[in-house]
């Protein structure tokens, strides 16, 4: 009786262990197309490009089983100049976030990365506008306790934009 009861523990267990991997991705279509529908839909508007801003910012967002944004929230930017471009791109994703199964609403957390190639032959001009852009900056943070519940971490988006001398 003892190792009946052991095999069907054992069984039981590995059909949990089992479903646990099979979690998808959150995004249609995986991470990699995450990574460049951001990339493509993420417009770095020209205040950026003039200041030389570069920075992180960190979003928290609400999707419901339709994948529709809800709610948008700002957790971390190093500048609010940074947020507006995200923002519109996080709208243009409404219908491709997959929640979890019997959930109406689940929360993400994602972070982005925003940078710039600078040219071959830098200028000190370049130079001293990126000093300049990172010494004025005004970072958006929380000072209040940020409550995650149950949200997914999701990978850093990285986007780099090239300057011009």
């Amino acid at each position: 009786m003892k190792k009946i009861l052991l095999f069907i523990t054992l069984i039981l267990s590995s059909v949990l262990v089992k479903a646990q991997a099979q979690l998808a991705f959150p995004f249609q279509g995986g991470s990699p197309i995450m990574n460049r529908f951001f990339k493509d839909s993420l417009v770095v508007s020209p205040e950026i490009i003039k200041k030389k801003a570069s920075g992180t910012a960190v979003f928290k967002f609400t999707a419901d089983e339709k994948g529709l944004i809800k709610k948008i929230i700002v957790y971390y930017a190093d500048d609010a100049i940074l947020v507006v471009p995200i923002i519109e791109a996080l709208k243009k994703s409404n219908h491709k976030w997959i929640i979890p199964d019997h959930e109406k609403l689940h929360d993400f957390i994602l972070p982005f990365s925003i940078n710039f190639n600078a040219p071959t032959n830098t200028s000190n001009a370049t130079i001293k506008a990126a000093f300049d852009y990172y010494s004025k900056r005004k970072p958006i943070i929380s000072y209040n306790q940020v409550p995650l519940e149950t949200a997914t971490l999701l990978p850093t988006v990285i986007v780099s934009y090239n300057l011009s001398e």
